[in-house]
């Protein structure tokens, strides 16, 4: 085998270990969103229905059996929906449809520090969320209205961290949720509020999840402009992956 050859098979190999320790970092925070499910060794599904925007069933590995899969969820009632996370699955048999598709993404460890925002973006003091009222203020600026609690209290763990960019008079104008499992930490629910550049938002998220797990590779999904601004702060893609809904 030549070095060219050894090179790529250790880059391969490199690159589907993160691509795992994404999918199972995102199964982990679905789970704690949803609030429990069960773990198999190639899915974790839900037996009930999921919180709005999370999904009944994750698949953990390419060998994933749909049979399988559908039968830890329910997939009779509306909104049914599965992360198909190596986009290998084929569920259109069963009645589903591909909602929309997306990137794995990853960023080093040590990657050098995102960039500062634009001249005349507002200066934003990032800060972990401390408690329960903090983090309904946090869903409030994230939805764009009232909080819901989608993000329930629950979720206020150690390796958990709603991070919040707050403007000189306390409003949240910018945000993420990071949860960290194993080596790895996801970026996920990036958010802005009241024109608050994008590039601010990952900008100081990235450096507020620096600042609580030092080291630590970043990873997460992201499509369309979204996933171009991933890129910019220094991500690259891992793989893709689909999301299913069941429509018949």
């Amino acid at each position: 085998m030549s070095c060219g050859t050894l090179l790529r098979v250790i880059i391969d190999l490199n690159t589907e270990e993160l691509l795992r320790a994404a999918v199972h970092n995102n199964a982990e925070w679905c789970a704690a969103v949803s609030g429990g499910g069960t773990f198999a060794a190639d899915s974790w599904t839900s037996a009930r229905r999921t919180p709005m925007y999370y999904p009944d069933g994750v698949t953990l590995s390419r060998e994933a059996s749909a049979d399988a899969l559908l039968a830890g969820m329910d997939t009779e009632s509306p909104g049914c929906s599965v992360k198909d996370s190596f986009a290998a699955l084929d569920l259109a048999p069963a009645g589903f449809e591909v909602l929309f598709g997306a990137e794995w993404i990853h960023r080093p460890g040590d990657a050098p520090a995102a960039a500062s925002p634009a001249a005349g973006s507002p200066a934003l003091a990032w800060a972990r969320v401390a408690d329960a009222g903090e983090l309904a203020a946090w869903e409030a600026a994230w939805g764009g209205g009232e909080s819901t609690g989608l993000f329930h209290p629950g979720l206020l763990a150690p390796e958990i961290a709603f991070l919040a960019g707050r403007a000189a008079d306390g409003r949240i104008l910018a945000g993420a949720a990071a949860n960290r499992t194993g080596s790895v930490v996801g970026l996920s629910n990036v958010f802005t509020a009241d024109g608050t550049p994008d590039d601010e938002a990952w900008a100081g998220a990235l450096a507020a999840a620096a600042d609580l797990w030092p080291g630590l590779p970043v990873v997460g999904y992201e499509s369309g402009d979204d996933l171009d601004t991933a890129l910019r702060h220094g991500f690259t893609p891992l793989g893709p992956l689909r999301v299913w809904l069941h429509t018949a």
